[in-house]
């Protein structure tokens, strides 16, 4: 099968749904901590969903793995293991600064680390910029690195026009300095994940020599990927249990006493585990399908395929940006903030089809 780069660019846009909207089954859970929901869900993203999927639509998975050099394995985990220390602090910019601008400003420090950082390290920049296709890739590049930083720049006025009362009626641990030095760490340790999925790529031939479909041909690479983010964050979640006397959550019906169990209703102590639970592997299955369409789209890009990580970046921004909208995040904004964010989506849009372009040029290049 023939690449088709703008396919491509579709698949990376349903994958920047998946991952702009995981975060909301997330604000229906009632009663548990932070890291009990995260852990649950994330048991779904990393580990039942990569294996399930991977299973039904590749062949011999098990067999692809396990002919997979243990070097291989050891970096695309490692990497996995570095991306869930920024996957753990993801999840903290979002209590502090909100769906908008905590994604805004974490996914800009990703997509300039994850995308540009493989080929400089692999020595293909100079090459790539060399041709025509792509020119107008990185061109594409730097308009949605551009758009990001509009993007956050809009987030950043919304921050000083709007009362504290406001922003914490929306964001309720809405705290500025603290999110966006979380933000920034977790930004560029995301990007690790763009390295992993670049060291599994043998994973990717073997699943293919091993007669999977091409779109499918990235899921065994996955399992290893974020298993390694599995191990990471399970570590600290289980640590926050401990220390927070939280464990109890995943088999109690009923919230541990307050101070003052009196003053509080019954209602307001009981835990809706099996809510919860729906809530949570609806979150953790559609964080999953981010990489799922990340994985196809990437086979559709040619042999400018790392620039599939700026079109992920870009898609998350526009959907996470939708969904701050849709959840009154913007509320309150002057009508400058308002332009600022909608030139900046304009510009991501923008964007994704001149990466896209660059890449069907490559692909059709004599």
């Amino acid at each position: 099968m023939n690449p088709n780069p703008f396919l491509g660019v579709c698949f990376h846009w349903l994958g920047g749904l998946a991952a702009g909207s995981f975060y909301v089954p997330y604000r229906r859970v009632r009663n548990w901590a932070w890291e009990t929901y995260w852990l649950v869900g994330g048991f779904f993203s990393w580990i039942i969903a990569p294996w399930v999927l991977g299973l039904l639509l590749t062949n011999d998975l098990v067999g692809v793995i396990g002919r997979t050099s243990g070097r291989t394995l050891f970096f695309a985990w490692l990497f996995g293991a570095m991306w869930g220390v920024g996957g753990l602090t993801f999840g903290l910019t979002m209590r502090y600064l909100g769906m908008s601008l905590g994604m805004g400003v974490a996914l800009g420090f990703c997509a300039a680390f994850g995308t540009l950082v493989p080929p400089i390290f692999r020595g293909q920049l100079a090459a790539i910029a060399a041709s025509g296709s792509g020119k107008v890739t990185l061109l594409g590049i730097g308009v949605c690195l551009t758009g990001i930083a509009i993007a956050a720049l809009a987030g950043f006025s919304k921050e000083h026009e709007m009362p504290e009362e406001m922003k914490t009626s929306v964001v309720k641990e809405f705290n500025f300095s603290k999110g966006m030095l979380v933000a920034t760490f977790s930004g560029i340790m995301s990007s690790f994940f763009a390295y992993g999925l670049d060291a599994g790529s043998p994973m990717a031939r073997l699943s293919a020599d091993a007669g999977t479909g091409p779109l499918w041909t990235g899921l065994p690479k996955l399992v290893v990927v974020l298993f390694g983010g599995f191990t990471t964050n399970l570590i600290w979640c289980v640590a926050l249990n401990l220390r927070n006397r939280t464990g109890y959550q995943y088999v109690s019906r009923t919230l541990r006493p307050v101070s003052n169990p009196a003053a509080v209703a019954p209602a307001d102590l009981r835990i809706p585990v099996a809510l919860n639970l729906f809530f949570c592997v609806l979150a953790g299955t559609t964080w999953y399908m981010q990489f799922f369409f990340y994985t196809m789209g990437e086979t559709q890009m040619g042999k400018f395929r790392f620039s599939s990580w700026t079109l992920h970046m870009a898609s998350i921004i526009i959907f996470s940006t939708m969904w701050g909208w849709i959840l009154h995040e913007w509320k309150g904004a002057s009508r400058r903030t308002h332009v600022l964010i909608g030139a900046g989506i304009a510009i991501l849009i923008l964007s994704t089809l001149t990466v896209g372009y660059g890449n069907y040029l490559g692909v059709n290049a004599r």
